[in-house]
């Protein structure tokens, strides 16, 4: 054997030796808990509580809420002018960040 061919039989070795210790080691780190990922979602509002909310602040005629991944939640309602407007709230407190007319 080659000085080329011994090198390359040690590397194929320990390579085996590595990756049938990797499942292994995989397996025994430790995993985050389920419930530190779901922490934000618990505390976002559900679709009934920021209408209560949008009620309480005013807003009458709520036809839509819809989730949106780049404004919280987006409501679409009438203003307590009368204005038909639609709506982003942020998804934890409630709060109007964006208003604009709806035409």
């Amino acid at each position: 054997m080659t000085r080329i061919q011994k090198t390359l039989a040690v590397l194929a070795i320990g390579g085996s030796a590595l990756a049938a210790g990797a499942p292994a080691f995989a397996q025994a780190a430790p995993q985050p808990a389920p419930a530190t990922a779901a922490a934000p979602a618990a505390q976002m509002l559900t679709i009934r509580q920021v209408y209560d909310k949008m009620e309480a602040a005013g807003y009458r005629n709520i036809s839509e809420i819809e989730r949106s991944n780049k404004h919280g939640y987006e409501v679409k309602a009438y203003d307590p002018q009368g204005q038909r407007v639609k709506l982003s709230v942020d998804p934890q407190t409630g709060a109007v960040t964006r208003s604009r007319f709806d035409d």
